[in-house]
């Protein structure tokens, strides 16, 4: 049984179907087909059941799968042991970069790693955060930095690289107290929110939930420059990283009413079964030097 059909049949577990796993692979659908078909004529075995569905794993196939997955682990190892053996390291390492994430902590790393290792070829993929953390959950991303506001996955190994506040901005000259904000009147005003899964998003809805209000009227806008924009124009209330927040207010575009409980990481990630890649080793030795950078905050979308 060579590597790359157990590494298939991972893929197929993972994703329950040939159309996905191909797709994750870059291998056509019969190529797929072919070494699920290798396996099973090797072991003697179904791993999988052929459904409606898609492909779901027999009770043999799920007992086989924790197996491969530990086979494709050492075989990792063993790559990253040679790797440091010849003493360089070359390679590909595909990191994504959340659009919530901050471009100064995705910069620097990007020049640290051309710097420290010139061989190794790095594909920066952008999208936002959950669609970076399925990624690195699904193999077609090595690594991702992305923002958190709330406990990390166990199955990542984590750095924080930075970390920010979040304000709560009215248009200039609401007349709100500083640090006191009247969250009745809040309520009746037009609130512009990311989507749940954002920091600023749930942020948000944490908001609604101590204070026992729900506005009346929600603009869902992904892009913190856009509610920065219609906040100083008037439409309405927003949240703000800290440092677009403080920008805002000095420049006269926006009043700060509250700084919110939230505290959010800018974090590196990549997955623990992963901890002794030598590529992802050195990326997360960098990662930890930018920790002490100055806080970050001028994210996009957010």
């Amino acid at each position: 049984m060579e590597i790359y059909q157990l590494k298939t049949f991972v893929s197929v577990a993972r994703e329950g179907s040939i159309t996905r796993a191909s797709e994750k692979l870059n291998l056509s659908q019969p190529a797929v087909s072919a070494h699920i078909k290798a396996i099973e004529e090797t072991l003697g075995l179904e791993v999988f059941e052929r459904t409606a569905r898609g492909m779901v794993l027999t009770n043999a196939g799920a007992r086989l799968l924790i197996k491969a997955e530990a086979t494709l682990s050492v075989h990792q190892d063993l790559i990253a042991e040679a790797s440091r053996i010849k003493g360089s390291i070359t390679g590909k390492l595909r990191i994504g970069a959340g659009d919530v994430s901050n471009a100064e902590a995705v910069g620097r790393l990007l020049t640290q790693l051309a710097q420290r290792c010139p061989e190794v070829e790095v594909e920066l993929q952008h999208g936002f955060g959950p669609s970076v953390l399925n990624g690195i959950k699904d193999g077609s991303l090595d690594a991702g930095i992305f923002n958190r506001s709330h406990a990390d996955d166990p199955d990542l190994t984590t750095v924080e690289m930075s970390h920010f506040n979040v304000y709560l901005a009215a248009p200039k000259g609401s007349g709100f107290t500083p640090g006191k904000p009247d969250w009745a009147r809040l309520a009746d005003m037009q609130w512009i929110c990311p989507a749940s899964n954002t920091c600023c998003g749930r942020t948000a809805e944490n908001l609604f939930a101590a204070h026992n209000i729900q506005p009346k009227r929600i603009i869902s806008i992904d892009r913190e420059s856009v509610t920065r924009t219609l906040v100083a124009g008037g439409v309405g209330v927003g949240l703000l990283h800290a440092d677009t927040a403080k920008e805002a207010e000095e420049n006269g575009e926006v009043e700060l009413v509250y700084q919110t409980p939230t505290h959010v990481r800018v974090l590196f990630a990549h997955l623990k079964s992963r901890h002794n890649d030598p590529l992802l080793q050195i990326a997360r030795g960098l990662a930890q030097d930018s920790a002490h950078a100055p806080a970050a905050g001028k994210a996009e979308p957010y």
